[in-house]
């Protein structure tokens, strides 16, 4: 295979008419362009240059080769700058996964940041629950993925991932606006043990935390209505049919009442999972930005409400 790095220097050799000529221009000794002249003729096997003890003379075929390296030489370099640009994150592609209420609350600020420091780059955002992402990030179809555990319901990673806290959100008491309790700044959980819940299915972390906390605090909820979908939750409360527990994300403007339990305040911890050894640049710029927005969040769920 014919070396670029010698075909450079042909071009340059037969521009000049001089090894000399050719050296200097390229940095390069007489005697190493020389060498690097042979080495290119064995390559091609024959002779590119009449030489004599003052001169040398370009063959035929080393102005062909010199002519038809230029589209090659250039085609590279162009391959070249594409792989930089690639490689230091300015181009390429960035594949994010998160769940729904972390796709409403946190990535539009991170794809916006990342999309306006890389504007060349590709970014594709997922969405789907932890379960359904984790097998997409460990077979590298995503970059990473915001995922999500309760402190009640806590569960194990692949060990071949990174699991970084990005937060922990609390969970909030969602309350009818005529509710009894509705004008109280918090509420313990025992005080709605006899009233109507709206959560989510029993096959989800969500609907166990709160059987669970319900258990410690002396009762068994009475589930009524059941949904996945927050927004439906949220109605439901502002309908005035019964409370709900819902992560601090979830918490919509519905005309609701919300509160935070009093006593032992549960948690949902929002984690970023993603291959330690995946080089791409852009997934440092976008945990980066996601560290930084829910920084924000965070600091705004710890400030007097």
């Amino acid at each position: 295979m014919l070396n670029p790095i010698h075909l450079r220097t042909l071009r340059e050799c037969v521009r000049t008419g001089s090894f000399a000529e050719a050296g200097r221009t390229l940095g390069y000794t007489p005697s190493a362009v020389s060498q690097q002249m042979v080495l290119l003729e064995r390559a091609v096997g024959a002779n590119l240059f009449e030489r004599t003890a003052r001169s040398i003379h370009c063959t035929p075929l080393a102005e062909r080769l010199a002519q038809r390296s230029k589209e090659l030489l250039g085609e590279l370099e162009t391959v070249e700058r594409e792989i930089r640009a690639v490689a230091v994150g300015e181009t390429g592609s960035l594949r994010l996964a998160s769940f729904a209420t972390a796709n409403a609350r946190v990535l539009p600020d991170v794809l916006a940041a990342v999309v306006a420091e890389r504007p060349n780059a590709r970014v594709q955002l997922d969405e789907g629950e932890p379960d359904e992402v984790i097998g997409e990030v460990l077979d590298g179809d995503v970059d990473a993925a915001v995922v999500f555990e309760y402190d009640l319901d806590p569960r194990s990673w692949p060990a071949e991932l990174r699991v970084e806290e990005l937060l922990a959100e609390p969970l909030r008491l969602c309350l009818p606006t005529e509710h009894p309790l509705a004008a109280r700044e918090s509420v313990r959980l025992d005080e709605l043990a006899s009233d109507s819940w709206t959560c989510t299915r029993d096959d989800t972390a969500g609907a166990r935390v709160l059987v669970r906390l319900a258990a410690a605090a002396g009762f068994v909820p009475n589930i009524v209505f059941r949904s996945n979908d927050y927004g439906v939750i949220r109605d439901l409360v502002a309908r005035g049919l019964g409370p709900a527990l819902l992560p601090a994300m979830a918490v919509g403007d519905e005309d609701v009442r919300v509160k935070p339990l009093r006593g032992r305040q549960p948690h949902r911890r929002v984690q970023v999972i993603y291959r330690p050894h995946n080089t791409n640049p852009l997934l440092a710029l976008a945990l980066e930005r996601l560290a930084k927005t829910c920084a924000v969040l965070a600091e705004r769920w710890a400030a007097p409400e």
